[in-house]
């Protein structure tokens, strides 16, 4: 008994001091990064979609690239399309690193997948300004294979992405509002690890887009013509000849 005891009382310190480690150095760095207080304050076009959030995360970062460069990397995103640009295991690695002008359509009403069979609904298109994405519980009841006797969580959830143009380039702005049920400790847990998967998911997404827009933007503002390089004889004078008198 002693040694259970032990046992479990090594495994509750070491899981309170990962608890105080995280909180104290980990947590601040993670749910802090692109956080900028104007933006989380913004309106955003697709707010209204859930109008009482439980959970709220805003984040941003500046491409050094024109809106338009940005835009179609947005447009073209989803499974079984150009992928999500964010960790190869939710992508499937199948992340594209170019255009393709094949996804560049998208409307309202349409769905961005997510996965075989079901995805956001695509809710705002506005070119070169937002793209709002969304989901609740009767999508996602319509998209699942579950029968009538299971039940399904009240959600709510829009997904918006924002280009505000500004000096040297395009601020990229995500916002991610939920609605979910319950309260209490438990709710509070489970909105804690979910803001933070959110928070490195959009980190890893917004870091891959600038990576790709300015790496296509830097190769279509180099130079490509370069200075013949003539063979020597054809750097000599040519000959003249003198007429005879």
């Amino acid at each position: 008994m002693r040694l259970i005891r032990a046992l479990l009382l090594a495994l509750v310190s070491a899981f309170v001091a990962s608890g105080v480690v995280y909180f104290a150095f980990v947590r601040p760095k993670v749910r802090g990064w692109g956080l900028d207080p104007h933006e989380a304050e913004l309106p955003l076009p697709g707010d209204d979609l859930v109008a009482d959030p439980s959970h709220v995360e805003t984040r941003g970062i500046t491409v050094h690239a024109p809106v338009s460069k940005v835009w179609p990397w947005l447009v073209q995103m989803g499974f079984g399309r150009a992928g999500w640009y964010s960790y190869d295991m939710l992508d499937n690695k199948a992340a594209v690193e170019e255009i393709k002008p094949e996804f560049q359509t998208l409307s309202v009403g349409d769905v961005m997948p997510t996965h075989p069979g079901g995805g956001f609904s695509v809710r705002v298109v506005d070119r070169e300004r937002a793209l709002v994405l969304y989901t609740d519980s009767d999508l996602l009841r319509s998209q699942a294979e579950r029968t009538e006797n299971e039940s399904y969580p009240e959600i709510k959830a829009s997904w918006a992405f924002y280009l505000q143009p500004e000096d040297g380039g395009t601020r990229l702005i995500e916002r991610f509002r939920a609605k979910t049920p319950g309260s209490g400790p438990a709710t509070a847990v489970l909105g804690e690890i979910m803001g933070t998967g959110i928070v490195l998911m959009t980190r890893k997404q917004m870091l891959s887009i600038k990576e790709r827009v300015e790496r296509l933007e830097l190769a279509e503002t180099e130079p490509t013509d370069t200075e013949p390089v003539w063979p020597a004889h054809d750097l000599a004078p040519a000959a003249t000849t003198e007429s005879a008198d």
